[in-house]
């Protein structure tokens, strides 16, 4: 498969939510039906993203978007907002050229570092993560936009218990 990172154009936005949307419907086998049901960013929300250089699609030739992953700067460090794979797409690199394009950007930045926050228990999450070389913080080690992120996530109905933030050093160009 040969994928090409892009920012999306303003006719694929509404895609990118349709991803998010059959992404998210994994989330019901693992007990987590809140997570299917959450409504992905508005198109004004991914507008914005796309305008501000934060966002790329994951273009599989004429088929259009498979994938799009949105970034942030939190605490200095570029953040992963959100990051979906097309269910027909997964298991195929998709999701890790997407954050490739992240590290490139945020080492473009000069962000020492790449954060996001994800499920410990949820297979294609943490666990993933750490293969592509992404630690847990300890909560001591949270900035204080981390920090607002989880507390924002918490109030939001997403269990603490379940979730964590890892962080990826961005200084070096493979993962551990």
């Amino acid at each position: 498969m040969s994928v090409v990172i892009r920012p999306p154009s303003t006719a694929e936005l509404p895609a990118l939510r349709t991803i998010e949307r059959l992404a998210g419907e994994r989330f019901r086998g693992v007990g987590l039906p809140e997570v299917a049901d959450d409504e992905p960013p508005s198109h004004d929300a991914l507008s914005r993203y796309a305008d501000q250089g934060r966002c790329w699609a994951a273009v599989d030739g004429a088929a259009g978007p498979i994938g799009y992953v949105l970034v942030d700067a939190v605490d200095g460090n570029a953040h992963v907002e959100q990051v979906s794979v097309h269910p027909d797409h997964q298991g195929r690199g998709v999701g890790r050229a997407l954050m490739e394009r992240v590290y490139e950007w945020a080492g473009a930045e000069g962000m020492p570092a790449v954060t996001l926050t994800t499920f410990i228990d949820v297979p294609w999450n943490a666990p993933l993560y750490r293969h592509l070389g992404f630690r847990v913080l300890r909560d001591e080690e949270l900035g204080p936009e981390l920090r607002a992120i989880r507390d924002r996530e918490t109030a939001h109905g997403l269990d603490p218990a379940r979730r964590v933030s890892m962080w990826r050093d961005n200084t070096r160009t493979t993962p551990a």
